[in-house]
């Protein structure tokens, strides 16, 4: 696993509570799970991405480099860097969380993502963590020619523009499983009729649903 990584721990107790899941840290000899983990890799992460986006994007406002940054720290990218790592193979999880797919679970992949961040930091320090992120973030930071369009962003803008209140998200129906819920979230604007969106998570339900009143309200087109 360190190889893959390209980094060796000298506490390896770091890398092991790192890959290990909620279901499996109530188990008799298996370290504490990687939550608290979790929640320090995703601001060492944060912090080296701003820091990157900054040195990389030079001429650009704050509101570009917000888009960009959300885009490259947001769970679904942290998963794909597990999974670049194969990490769902080593994670240490129940039988029964691994029999339901927990190994592909987006979201559990991406926690362990930010939890590796965070115990390479704990480790060896603040270089080797930035080290990391840089090696597996790079690229995918160089090929965001463009900053992402948030459909969230745009519709508050245009709300803003005309004046009116600030969009509201409601929760309709949350359904499935712990580990791949689906949600159904309307947004409204003022007295606009609402409109739904649906999604893995609830800022996924909210991007569709404000993605679905920019196209009705025909501020957005189909290709935008």
């Amino acid at each position: 696993m360190c190889q893959r990584l390209g980094y060796d721990f000298t506490d390896q107790s770091l890398l092991v509570r790192g890959l290990t899941h909620s279901s499996a840290s109530d188990r008799e000899q298996v370290p504490k799970s990687n939550e608290r983990l979790e929640f320090l890799g995703d601001r060492v992460l944060g912090l080296v991405v701003a820091d990157m986006l900054l040195q990389t994007y030079v001429n650009s406002d704050e509101g570009e480099l917000a888009l960009r940054f959300n885009a490259l720290v947001r769970k679904e990218t942290c998963a794909e860097v597990a999974v670049e790592l194969d990490l769902g193979a080593v994670l240490l999880m129940s039988a029964g969380e691994a029999q339901s797919g927990g190994r592909k679970n987006k979201s559990i992949l991406g926690d362990a993502c930010e939890a590796v961040i965070a115990a390479i930091y704990l480790d060896g320090g603040f270089d080797a963590a930035r080290g990391f992120v840089e090696r597996f973030w790079r690229t995918r930071l160089l090929n965001l020619k463009e900053p992402p369009r948030d459909a969230k962003s745009a519709l508050q803008e245009w709300a803003q523009g005309l004046k009116l209140p600030t969009p509201r998200y409601v929760v309709i129906e949350r359904s499935g499983p712990d580990h791949a819920p689906s949600f159904i979230i309307s947004v409204e604007v003022d007295d606009r009729p609402p409109v739904s969106g649906q999604g893995s998570a609830k800022r996924n339900a909210e991007q569709a649903a404000a993605k679905a009143f920019l196209l009705r309200e025909e501020i957005w087109k189909e290709d935008d």
